[in-house]
């Protein structure tokens, strides 16, 4: 399973690409929003950060409108997927983006019926959205799980991206789901670092070490 993060925040894109972790990045209008950039200059630096697929969301809702802004996003870089919602125009756009040879990630998927609509579509990722599932009652993973098994019956060559991640145990099931990559907030990344026993061992190796004796230079 392959990790990306979302998030627009440029040094938390660095710092976890740091650690040699990161596939990707998704990003969205909101997290763009909050980073308080140019819309077109923090994707480009995104791009320039990270090695591997960045999403970046057009914000019309009209097929024209979809089609005009994903054109000008790939021409970003070639790592540029584009990011269209799950309405009948998207899945339009999908079709047509497809067959330019332009990648997308259809996003806000919250059923498996959209997944596979998606998928037929051409879609080169698409999206289930597990934290806003759970928000309301559902099952999120239950969704990643069954999107899982559809896709791998029928050979579709689109992958999961399992988004709107919470918290650790999210990531653990998504892990065990069968999807191909989760998409991670920065929080989330340094929580999955931590666990207790790693500081407490760390702790009683660095202070046992002290008695070893050592060679002096």
């Amino acid at each position: 399973m392959k990790f990306f993060i979302d998030t627009a925040n440029i040094e938390e894109i660095r710092e976890i690409n740091s650690w040699g972790v990161l596939s990707g990045v998704t990003t969205n209008p909101t997290l763009i929003a909050k980073s308080g950039g140019v819309f077109e200059d923090v994707i480009k630096e995104i791009t320039e950060i990270v090695d591997g697929d960045i999403s970046a969301e057009v914000i019309s809702t009209d097929l024209d409108g979809m089609l005009k802004e994903a054109r000008e996003l790939a021409k970003i870089s070639k790592n540029i997927v584009i990011k269209i919602p799950m309405i009948e125009e998207g899945l339009k756009a999908v079709s047509i983006l497809s067959k330019e040879g332009i990648r997308t990630n259809v996003t806000l998927v919250f059923s498996l019926s959209q997944a596979v609509l998606a998928a037929n579509a051409g879609a080169t990722f698409v999206s289930p959205f597990m934290g806003r599932l759970d928000d309301i009652g559902m099952s999120g993973i239950q969704l990643v799980e069954e999107i899982s098994k559809v896709f791998k019956n029928y050979n579709y060559e689109s992958k999961i991206i399992a988004a709107s991640i919470r918290h650790i145990t999210h990531v653990e099931l998504v892990a065990k789901s069968g999807a191909d990559i989760a998409t991670i907030p920065y929080k989330i990344f340094k929580e999955m670092v931590k666990h207790n026993l790693t500081d407490s061992g760390l702790k009683k190796f660095l202070e046992d070490f002290k008695s070893v004796k050592t060679k002096e230079k």
